[in-house]
Order: C-alpha cells, then structure tokens, then sequence
C-alpha cells in the first residue's frame, strides 16, 4: 500500500484540518520572551488526546503524525518544544 492508505488502514484515523494549520491571526513573529497564557498540561487538548489514544492503542512508534501534530499545536501556543 502507498501513502496514508497503510497507515490509515491500521485503523489510525486521519488528522483534522483544523489541528494541522496554524491559525491564520497567528503571528509568525511573535515575542520570543512572551510566556504561554496558559500551562502545559491545559494546552491542546484536542491533539494531546488524540496523541495519547493512539500511543495507547497502537504503541509510540505508530503515532508520530499525532505527536508531530500535538507539538505544532503546543508551539502555536508559545511553547518551546
């Protein structure tokens, strides 16, 4: 199989648009000082949870795109990870 055929039909579900582009207002060039508005922990629940359903199901190895997409989402919000 080619692509995200394999993957997908491993029963990985594909990642939401709306978690794999950062948000349009968002400024690329933001304050690199600023600290987060919120904690680590409380940030990107949508992508922490699916990250940690599928390392749960399908082991580390298996979900690098929903790891990928979690620290995407953790930077966007002003992490440095």
């Amino acid at each position: 199989m080619a692509g995200n055929a394999g993957v997908l039909s491993k029963g990985l579900p594909a990642i939401p648009e709306r978690l794999t582009q950062t948000n349009a207002n968002q400024s690329v060039t933001a304050d690199k000082d600023a600290k987060p508005k919120k904690r680590i922990c409380c940030a990107c629940p949508d992508t922490k949870r699916l990250r940690d359903e599928c390392i749960v199901e399908h082991g580390e190895e298996a979900c690098g795109k929903w790891i990928e997409a979690h620290l995407r989402c953790l930077r966007a919000e002003g992490f440095n990870v």
